[in-house]
C-alpha cells in the first residue's frame, strides 16, 4: 500500500504545477523529518509567482522548532509582506502573531 508521501508524488507526476500537491509534499517531508527537503519545497512554492503565502508561514514554524529562529522571522518578514500583497490580512495577523512570540533578535 502506497504510503500519503507516494500518493502525492504519483499525482504530481500528472501535475507538476498543482500548488496544493507541492505544498502536502513539503508538509509530508516535514512529518517524515527530511526538514532540508521540505524546506526547500516551501521555498519553491514562496517563490512561485504570486508567491504561496501559507509556505511562508509552514517553512517559518519549521525553522522555529528547528531552532533556526532568525531564519523563521526573516521568512514570516517577506510571508507577511506578501500576504498583505495577496490582501489577505489573516494570514499577515497570524504570521505577525508568530513573529512577535519569537521575540527580537538577541534575546
Amino acid at each position: 500500500m502506497a504510503t500519503r508521501r507516494e500518493k502525492i508524488e504519483a499525482m504530481l507526476v500528472d501535475d507538476p504545477t498543482d500548488t496544493f500537491l507541492r505544498y502536502s509534499l513539503a508538509m509530508e517531508l516535514d512529518k517524515e523529518g527530511e526538514h532540508d527537503s521540505s524546506l526547500e519545497k516551501f521555498g519553491e512554492l514562496a517563490a512561485d509567482e504570486p508567491p504561496y503565502v501559507p509556505a511562508f508561514f509552514m517553512a517559518a514554524q519549521q525553522l522555529a522548532r528547528l531552532e533556526r529562529t532568525d531564519e523563521s522571522r526573516a521568512l514570516l518578514r517577506n510571508g507577511i509582506e506578501q500576504a498583505r500583497v495577496q490582501g489577505d490580512s489573516h494570514a499577515a495577523g497570524e504570521m505577525s502573531e508568530f513573529l512577535a512570540s519569537l521575540g527580537s533578535a538577541g534575546e
